[in-house]
């Protein structure tokens, strides 16, 4: 008859399904609490991703809004500008007089439009670089909730 050895792994004495029950347990309840743990942190990332989106998307309306303001207020003062050149085209007594009046009118009206143009384009930068800021800072925050520690 043979003798059984108890240290050796593929004995079938050896075998304590016991253990393994536990091991089992412990392994799941492990990932279970890990799971509930990542199921948490990507809860907290998603609401405040949408409160980002929500700012963000308040932060264009004014944006825009504060854009199309410039743009009009730039059509009405070139409108103005025109009508104030037609009538003083009206008044000219001589081709000197109007070309010399063209002329001034042209050179104003095109350092009026460069300072539109850049009025313009530090807002739109403005209105960038504001609605750039929160998705930024929520991706950071939320990139830094997944790193390990």
């Amino acid at each position: 008859m043979a003798t059984v050895k108890k240290d050796d792994v593929f004995s079938t004495a050896a075998f304590d399904p016991s253990k393994l029950s536990e091991s089992f347990r412990d392994f799941a309840e492990k990932g279970a609490a890990q799971s509930k743990e990542a199921f948490a942190k990507m809860k907290t990332a998603a609401e405040e991703a949408g409160k980002t989106v929500e700012a963000t998307v308040q932060t264009a309306q004014a944006g825009s809004v504060e854009i199309g303001l410039k743009a009009i207020d730039a059509l009405r003062i070139n409108a103005e500008s025109s009508l104030a050149h037609m009538e003083a085209l009206l008044r000219v007594k001589s081709v000197a007089e109007l070309f010399e009046l063209q002329t001034s009118f042209i050179r104003k009206q095109a350092e009026v439009t460069v300072e539109q143009a850049k009025s313009i384009q530090d807002t739109t930068k403005q209105v960038a670089e504001k609605l750039a800021k929160p998705a930024k800072d929520a991706a950071e925050k939320a990139m830094s909730s997944f790193k390990v520690a």
